[in-house]
């Protein structure tokens, strides 16, 4: 409506898209087809998804008629400031955790908004990470409020009958103690999710499980940031598993 208010609709322009801080970028080729979509003429990638661009970079360069340009500049910049938020912060924790111990993966959970798993997923694994039980079909994870049901059936005994129910899945099992988690180890779980313990405490839970026959993946699940995800690694988290990245603020574009 303003720009054909103005009478500016037809006059050639040209949009670029340039972050004003150090982003990891990310949706940028969709953002590159929105303003193609839109009718513009022209759009060229300056950047790719999960490449780190410093401050004063540019992104994408979009031309075409003001009516176009318009059209798709606005949803394009929200897509890129969106998800290269969540970019920028999955790549600063993989970066903790790889100085608390090299080659560890950062795993983020499915807790993203709902309907835009296609995009929030693009978004973590731009900056480095990979998702959390991606699909359903590869594990199953046996939470507090799936064991409230189980009374007092020692962990042994719903594990084997688990297993015998979903015998291609691997079984994951929440502890909230270093107790729990070395219960649950020992009744032959294939990882065990320590949720919300400090990184002291993970230690404990590592050591404990160390002299089992078979030990299990240990994740550390809950509370994992920046700030404390080389901490839990180097205290012997095989895998961390985090939701911080999305409830990162939107890149400034």
């Amino acid at each position: 409506l303003t720009t054909q208010g103005l009478g500016i609709a037809e006059r050639r322009g040209t949009a670029v898209f340039r972050t004003r801080t150090t982003t990891t970028a990310c949706c940028v080729e969709e953002a590159e087809r929105l303003m193609l979509l839109s009718g513009c003429t022209a759009a060229r990638r300056m950047a790719s998804s999960g490449a780190q661009v410093e401050a004063g970079g540019d992104l994408l360069v979009a031309e075409g008629d003001a009516a176009a340009l318009h059209r798709g500049l606005k949803v394009a910049q929200t897509l890129m400031e969106v998800t290269s938020g969540i970019a920028t912060r999955a790549r600063a924790i993989l970066s903790a955790a790889r100085q608390g111990r090299p080659g560890i993966a950062v795993a983020c959970t499915r807790k993203h908004l709902p309907g835009a798993k296609d995009v929030m997923l693009r978004a973590i694994m731009a900056g480095g990470c990979i998702p959390h039980r991606l699909g359903l079909s590869d594990s199953v994870l046996v939470f507090a409020q799936h064991r409230a049901f189980l009374g007092r059936t020692p962990p042994h005994l719903w594990a084997a009958a688990l297993r015998a129910a979903q015998p291609e899945r691997k079984i994951t099992v929440e502890a909230e103690s270093v107790d729990e988690a070395t219960w649950f180890a020992a009744a032959g779980v294939d990882a065990v999710q320590l949720d919300k313990l400090s990184p002291e405490q993970v230690t404990d839970a590592v050591r404990a499980m160390a002299t089992l026959p078979q030990r299990p993946l240990v994740i550390v699940a809950g509370g994992v940031t920046e700030a404390n995800a080389a901490a839990y690694a180097a205290a012997g988290a095989g895998l961390l598993v985090t939701s911080a990245p999305y409830a990162a603020p939107p890149a400034d574009l």
